[in-house]
Order: C-alpha cells, then structure tokens, then sequence
C-alpha cells in the first residue's frame, strides 16, 4: 500500500512544529508565508514546481 501525502500538508506540519518549538516567530512565519504566496504569481513557479517534483520523484525512486 502506496501512502502519499501532499507536500502543501507536509511543509504545514513542519511549520506548525516550527512555531510550536518556538524555532521561528510567528512574524517570520507570515513573511516566508507570504512569500510563497507571492512567489506562485511569478515566473518562477513553473521552476519551483519542476524542482519539487524532481525531488520527490528522486526520494521515491520513480525516475520518470
């Protein structure tokens, strides 16, 4: 059995365990949140998504 879990509620975990240890401030947390949110709008997010799947494809050993 196959479990996948999207990398949108993965990195949220690891914000919210990032906040909860109090590694990042809740200031910071908004602005890379932010980021994020603006950095989707750009050119760039064609990129980052290539990466991310490169990534994951690479640590499932997929290797399309």
């Amino acid at each position: 059995m196959v479990l996948t879990i999207p990398i949108v509620l993965l990195l949220a975990v690891v914000a919210a365990l990032l906040l909860r240890f109090k590694a990042v401030g809740f200031g910071a947390a908004v602005v890379v949140a932010l980021f994020g949110f603006y950095l989707a709008d750009t050119g760039a997010a064609d990129t980052v998504n290539q990466l991310m799947t490169a990534v994951t494809d690479a640590l499932a050993g997929t290797g399309r």
